[in-house]
């Protein structure tokens, strides 16, 4: 076993790098017998591994090979199987169990000897050992003076190194000079202590000889002793001096550091005095301008501008930590309040009265503007006011109270001349739609019935006649047949050679033209207010969104101004640039704060006057409400008409609702033909009202929607009518009016129409296809009732040649049938089918040679269907028609033209 030891260690272990401290000769229990070797490895370089490794027999040589290793850590249990008797069977468990017999217990138990030491030294993990026995454990673990023995091999082989090639030279040197060293160790051992004898009596006779040498060292010892002794009295004498002379250092130097310190102190109280005197010295021009300086002219308010910066600075000037408690200090800072108070309390009164004497002076100018329909305008006033400018921030961040006291005086003062001024200018505005007087005017605001509105705008005409509002228009719907229609458009002419619906037109012109006036009007004037309070009072106005503080500034009267008082009540608190914004609003919202009445006000007047004046209003207030949103969303302006935008809106969808209510109540005469229905002609004049007011609209969506609801409307009522109709077919009903809307909708090319338009020509055509076919079958009724019966007969299975052989189908029948229609019979006929047709159509579509021509296309493919039915049913009989196609051309046209 030794002999295989050492060869497996130097043929597989040692290229490796690997020591072998254990070797067990084994089988796979259970199995063929096939010997192989379990080994316990550790690598000699570091960091130490140690392996279990299965070393194999080549079945080609007498040589070994390694098979399988296992790294000890995933030895989980080593189970031996009896730990009292022997047995040489032992398994190991790894990631699967490994079941071994050893070749005796002996070499079984070794190796198991060997795994427990390695597991011990190397491993933190601890092996389970099952079934080993304690006394084989104990062995292993070493103590006291064995512990060399103890360890076994593997400590031996853990101390073994290896000779290098100069040492094995050495020994190589020292073994040929004792060449019997080898045959007679003895005698090369009793040579060695021989020298070695020799060699100590040479050291002791050295020794012996050197003693008067150390004696003569010993002597100059003590001479060098007593010369240190001398050296060291020196020096502490001179330590003692220098120590004086220091001492002496140490007085002067403290004389010196209390003179830098006095020096230190004088220049510090030196920058501090100077520090003072420059920072809180106000000059007497600045005190004198504080205090007597003249607010009305522009030196003395670029010089009390200069003192109160001045003044400004002083008081912001951050005192170092004592100034405080200097008692010149407190003076001057209590002189610098006092100047504060006293000239913030005479800017105050001063601005105060510019504001009541500019709203006296403005309020004098209303006369001039009384008769026109403009605003007085503000720029001399704000051009005033914005000298003060710097003064107003100077007081907003000196004195927080004055300053809001001056905001709200301010905006008492000019709501008040707004509202004169906006209330006249409005006032002006609704004469000037209504043509009245001022004593008519009460008209506009008193909310009436519609009737009520009729008679006040009658009484308002005088004797002109004209009706508007809800006569106009769509409002025709009421007219009973077109006849009636035609009467009541009569009776609305008057005022020379204009007709009413050209009265409508020449009266919403100029109330879009008024109302684009108005809203002309107020928006340079809103946004140049908002533009000086910003610059006045100065206050950020473009930071905030919509909705943020506009939240806070909804109520007028109370929430808003508590909520300005909020901003502002703290002096110390400086608002942030939302909250700026948000007063801006506020202000905006006090002072303007009938503007937004005024509006619904004139919307209302002008919705009462004519209902499609809110389709002019709709297309202008969208088009003021996205041009003040480029400016600044935020704004007064763009909230507020944005605001009133809501109500036209509403105004035009309650407009849109009454035309389709007045659609649904139509009724119709039982007397006359239908005609063209009113709410369709009412349709096609909204349309072109509409796409002329539209055109390039930001709100055609609006618009289109509009015109979804109505055409649905139109169309529903049209079939409505069409079932109701006594007096005209229904496909005659159906047919003008559809093709009346399909013209309509051709010419005025509305996009979002296009599938209505479409379903419009379907129906039309329809309906006079249906027309046709229903008119044609009258002339030749009895021609029509045989040749049904015909394609009965067939239609049931019988053969077309052999239909002749029916009794009611023969050709005595046939001939019998064609006599009873001979070519002047036709032609009374078709002229008797053309006065009727005639009755049923109305002039204003003219759509009678229309249908004549699709009768004689129609007759025509009839007369051919007729031939082919004798053709092929009557083969060889040489039967045929009293008249030919030639004839029904002739008859068809002298009819048309003798009509």
């Amino acid at each position: 076993m030794t002999a295989i030891k050492h060869a497996l260690q130097r043929d597989i272990f040692t290229p490796n790098d690997e020591r072998l401290l254990s070797i067990v000769n084994v089988c796979k229990a259970g199995k063929k017998k096939k010997n192989c070797f379990l080994c316990a490895t550790v690598t000699t370089e570091r960091p130490i591994q140690v392996n279990v490794v299965k070393v194999k027999k080549s079945d080609k040589g007498d040589f070994y090979k390694r098979q399988t290793a296992w790294a000890l850590r995933d030895l989980a249990v080593v189970d031996a199987k009896d730990a009292n008797k022997e047995n040489p069977e032992f398994d190991l468990h790894f990631e699967k169990v490994y079941k071994w017999v050893a070749s005796s217990t002996a070499e079984k138990n070794t190796f198991i000897s060997c795994i427990w030491k390695l597991n011990q030294r190397y491993l933190r993990k601890k092996i389970e050992f099952v079934n080993v026995s304690s006394q084989l454990l104990e062995e292993s673990v070493p103590s006291g003076e064995n512990q060399s023995t103890a360890g076994g091999d593997e400590e031996s082989l853990d101390e073994y190194q290896e000779l290098n090639a100069r040492e094995e030279q050495d020994i190589e040197i020292m073994m040929d000079g004792c060449e019997y060293a080898i045959s007679n160790a003895e005698a090369f051992a009793e040579k060695l202590s021989r020298e070695l004898q020799v060699l100590d009596g040479a050291n002791i006779q050295s020794i012996m000889a050197s003693e008067k040498q150390v004696n003569i060292l010993m002597q100059l010892l003590d001479e060098a002793l007593k010369e240190v002794d001398e050296i060291e009295h020196k020096l502490s004498s001179y330590e003692e001096m220098l120590q004086s002379v220091k001492e002496q250092m140490d007085h002067i130097s403290q004389s010196n550091d209390l003179i830098q310190l006095s020096n230190t102190n004088n220049m510090k109280i030196l920058e501090e005095i100077e520090f003072l005197v420059n920072y809180l010295d106000l000059s007497k021009g600045h005190i004198k301008a504080l205090t007597d300086g003249d607010l009305s002219s522009s030196k003395g308010i670029e010089a009390c501008t200069n003192a109160a910066e001045a003044l400004l600075q002083c008081m912001n000037v951050a005192l170092r930590p004592g100034h405080d408690e200097l008692q010149a200090v407190q003076q001057q800072q209590q002189q610098f309040k006092d100047l504060r108070e006293q000239f913030a309390r005479r800017l105050a009164n001063h601005l105060n009265n510019v504001f009541v004497q500019q709203g006296h002076d403005q309020s004098s100018t209303l006369a001039q503007h009384s008769a026109e329909l403009t605003l007085p305008k503000h720029l001399p006033f704000h051009r005033d006011l914005l000298r003060y400018a710097k003064l107003m921030e100077w007081l907003k961040n000196t004195d927080r109270e004055k300053y809001d006291g001056l905001n709200k005086n301010y905006v008492d003062y000019i709501s008040r001349l707004y509202e004169r001024e906006i209330k006249e200018f409005f006032e002006v505005a609704k004469i000037k739609m209504t043509g009245t007087s001022k004593e008519g005017k009460k008209f506009a605001t008193l909310p009436r019935k519609e009737s009520a509105v009729k008679q006040d705008l009658e009484s308002l005409h005088g004797s002109s006649g004209k009706l508007t509002g809800s006569t106009s228009s769509l409002n025709k719907l009421s007219v009973q047949g077109p006849g009636n229609r035609r009467s009541q458009s009569s009776s609305l002419l008057d005022m020379g050679n204009m007709s009413a619906s050209d009265l409508d037109v020449a009266d919403r012109t100029k109330f879009d033209k008024i109302f684009e006036q108005v809203l002309s009007e107020l928006e340079p004037l809103c946004l140049a207010e908002q533009d000086f309070i910003s610059k006045f009072f100065k206050l950020q106005q473009n930071p905030a969104l919509p909705g943020s503080v506009m939240a806070d500034s909804i109520e007028v009267d109370g929430g808003l101004l508590s909520r300005q008082h909020s901003l502002l009540g703290d002096r110390h608190s400086v608002p942030s640039e939302k909250e700026e914004a948000g007063i801006i609003r506020s202000m905006m919202i006090k002072v303007f704060r009938c503007i937004e009445p005024e509006l619904n006000n004139l919307i209302s007047l002008g919705d009462k006057i004519d209902s499609f004046n809110s389709l002019y209003m709709l297309v202008k207030m969208s088009h003021h409400v996205w041009t003040a949103e480029n400016v600044d969303p935020a704004s007064f302006l763009s909230t507020t008409l944005g605001n009133v935008l809501v109500t036209v809106k509403r105004n035009f969808d309650k407009c849109i609702l009454n035309q389709v209510k007045q659609m649904e109540e139509v009724k119709i005469s039982k007397k006359s033909k239908v005609g063209i229905l009113p709410f369709v002609s009412g349709f096609e004049e909204f349309a072109e009202l509409a796409e002329s007011i539209f055109r390039n609209a930001e709100r055609r969506g609006d618009l289109d929607k509009a015109y979804t609801k109505l055409i649905r409307a139109v169309y529903n009522n049209v079939e409505k009518v069409a079932n109701e109709s006594q007096k005209t077919p229904r496909d005659v009903v159906m047919m003008e009016n559809f093709h009346h809307i399909f013209s309509t909708l051709s010419r005025l090319k509305i996009a979002c129409l296009e599938t209505e338009r479409r379903e419009a020509k379907h129906k039309y055509t329809e309906h006079l296809q249906s027309y046709v076919i229903y008119s044609l079958g009258q002339p030749l009724e009895k021609l029509n009732h045989f040749f049904e019966g015909i394609e009965a007969r067939v239609a049931q299975g019988i053969r077309e040649e052999e239909v002749s052989y029916q009794l009611a189908f023969n050709k005595q029948e046939l001939r019998k049938v064609i006599k009873e229609y001979p070519g002047k019979e036709v032609k009374k006929g078709l002229d008797n089918l053309y006065k009727k047709v005639d009755k049923h159509l109305c002039e204003e579509e003219n759509l009678l040679q229309v249908m004549w021509h699709s009768m004689q296309d129609e007759f025509i493919r009839q007369y051919k269907h007729f031939e082919g039915l004798i053709a092929r049913c009557y083969p060889g009989s040489g039967i045929t028609m009293e008249f030919t196609i030639q004839d029904i051309l002739e008859y068809f046209s002298s009819i048309a033209q003798s009509h």
